[in-house]
């Protein structure tokens, strides 16, 4: 079994992690910087030492601060995939790949057999007798990816692993790893900032801000109907959160009432989600109904495609403000530029309403 359960807490680092990945799944991290990401990696690897917790790989703990029993990174079984390659500069990129399997054991010629062999399942076959320095970026991740199955892990951790890349080599090195992990059934976490990593390679996304998980669920179903600010971002749509007053809205903190359908039971924490093109940009209050009305002053403007997006100054609780999508035209015809006091409008049927929670 190469499951994983978490549960842990760094006091200086103000991070309480409870986290779980079952054999075979592939969860993509997600969360802003400084969220926490990157430890929570660290705990799985056993890079941290947490202060109160207890992981378990499979059924074995290698993590228990209750009873001082501390498995070292190197005895875990975890690998772990960074944006950079860091292969050893010395060694033939076959040498390289075979490093892993000599460590655990096995004869030099076993090692470098199942060296080459993932060196064939990652398309580098070619640069089996290269040195890192003559590798591009897209080759040498090929090769990182090739060194970190060798040595079968129970667990392989992927930081950032696309970061690096240009933007034509990228998409190559996801889809193989998209094939990696599903044809081999790997147990995997990826920490990302792209969409893109999230929606080809996870199975499940987590969402961490401040140090805890504050959202948990089937990738698909995070990306389109986020319970989390920073969900909702990195999908590109609304978010307002609020309280259920009845059965088709929401008020938020701050006193402002959205309407929208789906939605959950009076009193509950939840979210009303709609997407920026659904936005209209009034400089009047408009009269006709049923819209949702938000005063907002415009703190930025960008281009976005083939609109332009506007965004609101964050809302009273901080939480980011609502983003509109509009034409070039509308732009100059509004004259509308950053500090412009104006009304952001989304009729109800393009308001979704969720519980906050899964």
């Amino acid at each position: 079994m190469s499951s994983i359960s978490l549960t842990a807490g760094i006091v200086g680092r103000g991070v309480s992690f409870e986290f779980d990945c079952a054999d075979g799944e592939v969860v993509a991290v997600l969360g802003p910087n400084g969220a926490g990401k990157s430890t929570l990696l660290s705990v799985i690897a056993g890079l941290i030492r947490p202060d109160t917790g207890r992981v378990l790989l499979g059924d074995d703990v290698v993590t228990d601060t209750s009873s001082g029993t501390f498995v070292p990174a190197h005895a875990r079984g975890v690998a772990s995939l960074t944006q950079n390659a860091l292969l050893f500069p010395h060694l033939s990129v076959e040498a390289n790949v075979a490093f892993g399997p000599r460590s655990r054991g096995l004869r030099k010629r076993a090692a470098h057999e199942r060296a080459r062999q993932w060196l064939e399942s990652v398309d580098a076959i070619e640069l089996a007798d290269r040195k890192p320095g003559e590798l591009s970026g897209g080759q040498a991740q090929r090769v990182a990816i090739a060194r970190a199955l060798a040595a079968d892990p129970r667990v392989l951790l992927l930081d950032e692993p696309m970061s690096a890349l240009d933007v034509d080599t990228a998409p190559a090195v996801r889809r193989l790893l998209r094939r990696v992990l599903r044809d081999q059934r790997r147990t995997a976490v990826v920490v990302t900032h792209d969409l893109l990593d999230a929606l080809a390679l996870a199975d499940t996304v987590v969402v961490v801000e401040s140090g805890r998980v504050v959202e948990r669920g089937p990738t698909t179903e995070v990306l389109t109907a986020p319970r989390s600010a920073f969900a909702a971002r990195i999908a590109g749509v609304n978010l307002v959160s609020g309280t259920m007053d009845g059965a088709d809205s929401l008020t938020t903190s701050w006193g402002l009432t959205v309407s929208g359908l789906g939605g959950t039971d009076t009193g509950g924490s939840s979210v009303a989600i709609f997407a920026p093109a659904a936005v209209a940009v009034h400089l009047e209050p408009p009269h006709a109904s049923p819209r949702n009305v938000f005063p907002v002053t415009i703190a930025s403007m960008d281009v976005h495609g083939a609109t332009v997006r506007l965004r609101a100054d964050q809302h009273p609780d901080g939480s980011p403000g609502i983003a509109a999508d509009v034409t070039p035209a509308a732009v100059a015809e509004l004259d509308l530029e950053p500090g412009l006091a104006g009304f952001f409008v989304v009729k109800s049927q393009e308001v979704a309403l969720h519980s906050a929670t899964r």
